[in-house]
């Protein structure tokens, strides 16, 4: 090759090394590596190379932007604009950047995006149990970090809003705080399937250190073996296949420690840069690289665009992650005249997709203060609740169930923004509080109560206990009776005795009852049999022929009247009998020749006689007596009446036919009169 040659390779050379690298500069945070004696020997290779190493890299974000020269002292609003513009582009690219170097150390980093991320607030303590253990079964304990931690999170959350409800009716209950313990099956479900994620996941972290100590190793020496190419004496084409392969063991080498991350990577890509401006030996090797790097570089714009138009926001924004991270980990630089073009369209398609990125947590912010509104709304309703007197078991029953839906109701009803949350939760904690202190605080005085009413039911099973096998049954029927109605009125006892002292009582009622039953059973039955029979002689009697005397006739009829009280009583719904048996009788009266007030006091005894044999004579005998000393006091009225109306008769005989009505009206009364008296008398007699 010529001088003159050889001079424009030179001159082209440091042309392109001029251009500072924004790309590089950005992505590592102006973070620059300091060289060593080593790398200072290898940029002396010439004196030209050796002004323009420190900054000559890649292709960098801010090679679009031109820097001012230092002669100039002001910039134009225009430039200042787009300094702002760059410093926005900057910061994004940035953003991913450190993503990128973090995710480095986290080799199951693409599988954990690919694990759906449930709505934990909203799920069961069980559930929660549950999405834990499916976690550890079915993924890798390095992908499931943030999923464990927001299940943990949410269960520490219910967990302890459940102890301190538990905790508070403890306390209202009269116990001492320091006894205090509650635990369930579910805790120590979750704390087991916990206990062994955290197992795993140190021996996953004892291995990745041990792997990334490594790795770092490896990259180190790489970064050795890329310093002395340069300086070897042998075939141009054998060393470039030499540093292809330490390109592509540098690919292939693991992650190393995130806090190393950035100064490998700036080292490792300053002396690829430092092999590409020795390179400039053989421009047909640069070329072909640089063409190679330019179709991978197009094909990672391409899709950067394709995912400025995905709706699915986050995983656009992820897939740009692995893109950068392509873009500058496994490219290396391209020809000077198109790095400004493809640096600035992938850094457009990286601004949209961060726009709606940002546009999409705005929205997410939206979604979290309506939910924030949605919860207060929830507190504000508990409070109401608590504002509200309910003084009996139904009413409160009814409260607790609507406080448990809006306990349900809050914890479905998602996050809300994360500098409220604290002061939210303790909000709804709070007034969840109130509620459980307020209904602790009626029941405490409702089981006083249910203890009072417990002593008087007590009270009643002593009476039926005292009275069961009493044969008294007229004095303790009404007894028994009244203690059953006294039972259901006293109100509600401890729920531990409510079934106990009911059997208990009503084992001594249902004794006493069965024998009062037994024996009115029995009674019964010989009621039917008296009627069986006074039905049988009344049908005997309806043949009865009075042949002889008055006397023996009458002495007859008084027979058969004896005769039919012997039988006994019948049974109420049988009580027509009776009145069939009168008339037969009545009838067998009426033959005979007799004053009709004596046949009238036959039937009279013959009706006392039925009183005296029914289970209410006495009721009866009173009522008898009543109506006949209404019927005396009638006719003396009427006799009066007449007796008065005489008076006005004057001048009159007593021929005068109005007199005789009169005075046999008078007659007719006083011997009803004298019968009435009769009766009253026999009525007295049995008294």
């Amino acid at each position: 090759m010529s001088d003159i040659n050889k001079l424009q390779d030179l001159e082209e050379n440091n042309e392109d090394k001029s251009i500072v690298s924004q790309s590089d500069n950005d992505l590592t945070n102006d973070s620059s590596l300091e060289l060593n004696e080593a790398e200072q020997a290898a940029n002396a290779v010439n004196s030209e190379e050796a002004v323009n190493a420190n900054t000559t890299v890649d292709e960098a974000p801010n090679e679009d932007i031109e820097k001012p020269n230092a002669n100039e002292n002001v910039e134009t609003d225009t430039e200042s604009k787009a300094v702002e513009t760059e410093k926005e582009e900057d910061e994004v690219i940035n953003e991913i950047e450190e993503s990128n170097a973090e995710d480095a150390e986290d080799e199951g980093n693409k599988e954990r995006h690919t694990i759906e991320v449930k709505e934990y607030d909203t799920m069961s303590l069980e559930a929660l149990a549950i999405e834990l253990e499916k976690l550890l079964k079915n993924e890798k304990v390095q992908a499931i970090k943030s999923h464990v931690d927001k299940i943990n999170t949410a269960f520490k959350t219910k967990f302890q809003a459940l102890i301190d409800e538990k905790k508070e009716e403890f306390l209202n209950d009269g116990g001492n705080e320091i006894d205090f313990y509650y635990s369930s099956p579910v805790q120590k479900r979750f704390k087991e399937a916990y206990k062994e994620y955290r197992k795993r996941l140190n021996e996953h972290y004892q291995s990745l250190e041990k792997n990334l100590k490594q790795n770092l190793a490896d990259k180190l020496e790489i970064i050795e073996e890329l310093k002395g190419l340069i300086n070897l004496e042998e075939n141009i084409n054998t060393t470039y296949k030499h540093f292809k392969e330490l390109q592509e063991r540098w690919r292939n080498t693991g992650p190393i420690p995130r806090d190393k991350y950035n100064n490998a990577w700036n080292s490792y890509h300053h002396h690829v840069e430092m092999f590409y401006d020795f390179l400039h030996l053989n421009r047909d090797l640069r070329d072909l690289d640089f063409k190679h790097n330019l179709e991978k570089k197009l094909m990672i714009i391409k899709r950067a665009e394709e995912l400025a138009q995905d709706d699915n926001v986050m995983r656009a924004f992820r897939e740009l992650q692995e893109l950068h991270k392509m873009w500058k980990e496994e490219l290396g630089p391209v020809a000077r005249e198109h790095r400004e073009e493809i640096w600035g369209r992938f850094k457009v398609a990286t601004k949209i997709i961060n726009d709606k990125r940002q546009l999409y947590y705005q929205e997410i912010d939206k979604v979290y203060e309506k939910n924030l509104e949605v919860k207060l709304q929830i507190i504000a309703d508990i409070e109401a609740i608590n504002n509200q007197e309910s003084k009996s078991h139904s009413a409160w029953q009814k409260k607790i169930k609507e406080i448990e839906a809006l306990r349900n109701a809050f914890f479905n009803a998602g996050k809300v923004p994360i500098k409220v949350n604290e002061s939210t939760w303790a909000k709804f904690k709070e007034s969840v509080r109130t509620f459980n202190r307020q209904k602790n605080a009626f029941y405490k005085g409702l089981k006083k109560e249910q203890y009072k009413n417990l002593q008087q039911k007590l009270e009643l099973i002593k009476i039926a206990e005292d009275n069961k096998d009493s044969d008294d049954f007229e004095a303790t029927t009404p007894l028994m009776k009244k203690i059953q109605s006294d039972w259901k009125k006293i109100g509600h006892v401890p729920r531990k005795d409510s079934d106990k002292i009911w059997k208990q009582f009503k084992s001594a009622c249902n004794s006493y009852f069965d024998k009062l039953h037994a024996k009115r059973n029995a009674a019964n039955q010989e009621n039917i049999d008296a009627f069986n029979k006074k039905n049988d002689f009344l049908n005997t009697l309806k043949d009865l022929k009075l042949t002889g005397t008055k006397d023996e006739n009458l002495a007859t009829i008084k027979e058969q009247i004896t005769a039919w009280r012997t039988f006994g009583k019948v049974p109420n719904d049988k009580r027509y009998i009776e009145g069939k048996f009168q008339k037969t009788i009545d009838g067998l009266l009426a033959s005979l020749e007799m004053d009709k007030n004596e046949i009238e006091m036959i039937k009279f005894e013959n009706k006392l006689d039925n009183i005296n044999t029914s289970d209410d004579d006495h009721r009866n005998l009173d009522n008898e007596r009543s109506f006949i000393r209404k019927k005396i006091d009638e006719v003396k009225s009427k006799i009066n009446q007449l007796e008065n109306n005489l008076q006005f008769f004057t001048n009159v005989d007593d021929d005068n036919p109005l007199v005789k009505e009169v005075h046999h009206n008078i007659d007719t009364h006083k011997d009803a009169l004298k019968l009435w008296k009769s009766k009253l008398q026999k009525i007295k007699d049995l008294y």
